[in-house]
């Protein structure tokens, strides 16, 4: 698989994570990426970076070592509404915006609670893609969330942070088969994520690839294989600012 973008990474502005924003771009380059997603949590992360770090993004060329920079945000739904950790101020200001249920942050509910946080997150018309939807943090009924994700153009993300035996998140596997199952069944696009915290994490997807071989995934339906559609769709599904053209 011709993979050429990663939109899920983290730099040191995150608190946890280990390599700066250059480290980041230039092993991107060094993979042959053509897109980079810089994606720093949201403020119920502790240790992450203030607000300010999003007001001062424009200062950061969007295109460097030959790679489209996309920054932004992966931030924390909250409540069972799908509230997010930001002011809607500052997503504006990004070029893409991640959301995705962390324990730090999220107290879990019934199934159907937990269900509606998740598409209260899907049908904001800002969130480009849900991070790691099958990691197991919350009981999520897929099918609902599959049909928003189709119906509000957002994209569910296969996470391979998640998958690593390292997470020790035992129904990562199940839950990802099920979600790619219904993805594939009602044809709309995933995107992989490598939730990179280091350089050398970038486009990693080794413990995804067995799991699109398992259920025959359409490759055609893998986002990170073509950058052009990817650009196009946020502009024209989210209305996405300051995107460059691939």
């Amino acid at each position: 698989m011709n993979i050429l973008l990663d939109l899920h990474t983290h730099t040191i502005m995150s608190g946890h994570a280990y390599s700066t924003l250059q480290e980041m771009v230039k092993e991107a380059a060094e993979r042959n990426l053509k897109i980079l997603g810089i994606t720093e949590h949201g403020p119920g992360i502790p240790g992450t970076c203030d607000p300010i770090y999003f007001r001062n993004i424009h200062v950061v060329p969007r295109k460097m070592y030959g790679v489209e920079l996309l920054l932004g945000s992966e931030l924390n739904i909250l409540d069972y509404n799908g509230t997010l950790d930001l002011d809607p101020y500052y997503y504006e200001l990004m070029d893409i915006r991640i959301a995705g249920i962390h324990s730090l942050c999220y107290t879990p509910g019934t199934i159907e609670e937990n269900t509606s946080a998740m598409i209260g997150a899907i049908s904001n018309p800002y969130v480009d893609i849900i991070s790691h939807p099958g990691d197991g943090t919350a009981l999520i009924d897929f099918e609902p969330v599959v049909k928003a994700a189709k119906e509000f153009h957002t994209l569910l993300e296969i996470n391979n942070s998640s998958l690593s035996p390292t997470r020790n998140k035992p129904q990562a596997k199940s839950n990802n088969l099920e979600i790619l199952r219904l993805c594939k069944t009602y044809e709309i696009p995933i995107i992989l994520g490598s939730d990179a915290h280091i350089s050398f994490d970038i486009a990693n997807y080794e413990f995804i690839y067995p799991l699109l071989n398992e259920t025959e995934f359409p490759e055609e339906l893998i986002i990170n294989r073509q950058p052009k559609a990817l650009i196009a769709r946020l502009q024209k599904q989210k209305g996405t600012h300051n995107l460059h053209k691939a």
